[in-house]
């Protein structure tokens, strides 16, 4: 449970001297971030002469622009004594209002952004040149579903910054990995540790290159004077976080994190992201330091904090307006599920699915992954200094926007008109079929139960039926003509003449719908008598051969599963609109992509016809 370890921890370690306490308060207004900071004054943070003396260091953040990256860069800048190269693939530096820090950086030649292609040794030599330190963190901009360009920005990117790095001589590159590394998708990994090897296969391409760039960082240690280190945070989250809680909003307002892989007891680390940030500054002072203990290794990060996964989504989910998940799959249906959308995603490609981002969440809500953090406290001296409680509440006030009634009204406490009303003509029937006045409701569908009884499952002829159905009636009629005003109290109103008559208007609309009904109809007979329209000689065909079916044998189900639908459908899709829309609209996708895929494969024959069809 979050709280077990609430407080916020300061690590001790002598290497980490220029450590910072904070607290960030943030005010959601646009894009504007404020914060407040206790021991060291934004003033003393900001570009000052007074730093000349401090001998700055200068380092290189790749990937400066990226999730993580911005906030290594806030917090190296914050430290003071750090001139920093911003490097993405941005081709210009656009920043928001929160990062009134960097501009200052800017203006006073503290901070510079450099613009980045991996792929391009070149460049990368010409940015690193005259850097002590390295900062590798994820660089953004790229299609995670295109294996080619992830391969050679993710691998052979981390080989161009190697032998940068080697030639420029860079003293220290620390690599941001991911404990997704050592995941394989299939085994649990309980209290694991940093002797956990690679997997041999991995259905994550992204976890399966990382694992290959972490692997040649790190045996380019101590080569040409270069120290190196990886570190593996997990299941990394914060305000401005790009993937991971955005991507199960997402699916929340499709209704889907109503369900629960398993039984919900799998447990994983997570990591707030100024914790990971914290954790580069420490490796990097500890690479300076304790060069044995830590270059050419890899540390996992976490807040040391694990919990329940389901438990750790319930309080983002709540925290925006949503409902907890309370609906538990079995974990071997997820799978079929699983295979059925890794093989749409080869077959359709990823255009419509995200296969990569799916099977990630799915392998995390359905397995326990927890990660032993004693070999970075002891060897980099991190501790998490912002606690798993407070790293949750301030990423759900980042996510405001995203909150469930932000994003669209529900139904019970909206006044706008929902979809179910309009297709219902927001008349009586619609008052009906929704339930707004359940006694009325619930009369009208034991009336229409009654007669469904009365006319098809009776035993009875059609016009049997009929006929003691008016006799009831007369009967009724006319002993209420009997009645006096007051029955045991009750007053008893007398039935006016209008009841029975019927207007004009109604009449002569009913004749002319008639007529236009029988003209059209002798239409179509005239044209079978031509022998000229195979067209509606097949539809006709077709439709009296259906309509015999139905008459014959289908009907009375037909119109009993229709009854009840009619007083459930509607109002269950009045409730879960917006769940059922993203359904459907999930569904109608994957089905046009489907009949494209069997054009794709048809014969050239039947792709032509059909082809020809559409022109006429």
């Amino acid at each position: 449970m979050i709280g077990k370890n609430s407080k916020r921890r300061v690590p001790t370690h002598s290497q980490c001297d220029l450590q910072y306490s904070f607290r960030a308060k943030r005010n959601q207004e646009g894009d504007d971030r404020k914060e407040t900071y206790t021991g060291v004054s934004v003033a003393a943070m900001a570009v000052d002469d007074r730093f000349a003396d401090l001998n700055p260091k200068r380092c290189v953040v790749l990937g400066g622009r990226g999730f993580l990256g911005r906030s290594l860069v806030l917090r190296l800048l914050q430290l003071g004594n750090w001139i920093v190269r911003v490097a993405d693939s941005d081709q210009s530096l656009q920043l928001h209002n929160s990062e009134s820090i960097l501009a200052q950086a800017l203006s006073s030649a503290r901070a510079s952004y450099f613009h980045i292609d991996l792929r391009d040794k070149h460049r990368v030599v010409q940015v690193l040149e005259g850097s002590s330190v390295v900062f590798y963190m994820d660089v953004t901009g790229f299609d995670v579903n295109n294996f080619y360009t992830c391969y050679n920005l993710i691998v052979q990117g981390a080989k161009n910054v190697i032998s940068a790095c080697r030639e420029c001589r860079v003293k220290r590159l620390i690599y941001n990995s991911s404990a997704d590394v050592v995941f394989d998708g299939l085994h649990d990994i309980l209290d694991g540790g940093e002797s956990l090897t690679y997997p041999w296969k991995s259905d994550n391409m992204l976890s399966e290159l990382k694992a290959q760039a972490e692997a040649l960082i790190l045996n380019a240690n101590d080569i040409d004077g270069v120290l190196t280190c990886s570190l593996r945070p997990s299941n990394v989250f914060g305000p401005g976080d790009t993937e991971f809680v955005p991507y199960f909003l997402k699916l929340a307002r499709y209704g889907f994190t109503k369900f629960m892989i398993g039984t919900g007891d799998n447990l994983s680390d997570f990591t707030y992201s100024e914790n990971v940030t914290h954790a580069h500054i420490c490796a990097e002072e500890a690479l300076s330091f304790q060069t044995v203990s830590v270059a050419g290794k890899a540390f996992f990060i976490t807040n040391l904090e694990p919990m329940k996964f389901w438990e750790f989504l319930s309080l983002f989910l709540e925290g925006l307006g949503y409902q907890r998940p309370f609906i538990k799959l079995p974990a071997n249906l997820v799978r079929y599920i699983l295979s059925v959308f890794k093989w749409l995603y080869e077959k359709l490609g990823p255009r419509y699915f995200s296969y990569p981002l799916l099977v990630q969440f799915l392998h995390l809500a359905s397995h326990t992954r927890t990660f032993n953090g004693m070999a970075a406290q002891k060897d980099i001296g991190y501790s998490p200094i912002v606690s798993l409680e407070e790293g949750v509440t301030l990423t759900i006030e980042s996510f405001s926007h995203l909150a469930r009634d932000s994003s669209f009204s529900q139904c019970c406490g909206s006044t706008e008109q929902s979809k179910a009303d309009k297709l219902l003509g927001s008349g009586k029937v619609a008052e009906i079929l929704l339930w707004r006045d359940e006694k009325r409701s619930f009369t009208y569908f034991l009336v229409l139960v009654w007669l469904f009884y009365w006319f098809f499952l009776s035993g009875r002829t059609f016009i049997s039926s009929v006929a003691r159905l008016m006799l009831i009636a007369t009967l009724l009629l006319y002993g209420r003509g009997f009645l006096p005003s007051k029955l045991f109290g009750f007053p008893i109103q007398r039935m006016p003449a209008s009841h029975f008559e019927i207007s004009d208007t109604a009449v002569k609309d009913s004749v002319a719908t008639a007529v236009y009904i029988w003209n059209r109809g002798f239409q179509n007979i005239r044209g079978l008598a031509q022998g000229d329209d195979w067209s509606t000689f097949f539809k006709i065909s077709v439709f009296l051969y259906l309509l015999k079916l139905i008459l014959s044998k289908l009907l009375t189900t037909l119109i009993g599963i229709g009854l009840v639908f009619a007083f459930m459908a509607f109002f269950v899709y009045e409730q879960y609109e917006s769940e059922i829309d993203g359904l459907v609209d999930v569904l109608c996708t994957s089905l046009k992509e489907f009949v494209v895929y069997l054009m794709r494969i048809s014969p050239v024959s039947i792709s032509k016809l059909l082809h020809d069809h559409d022109k006429f």
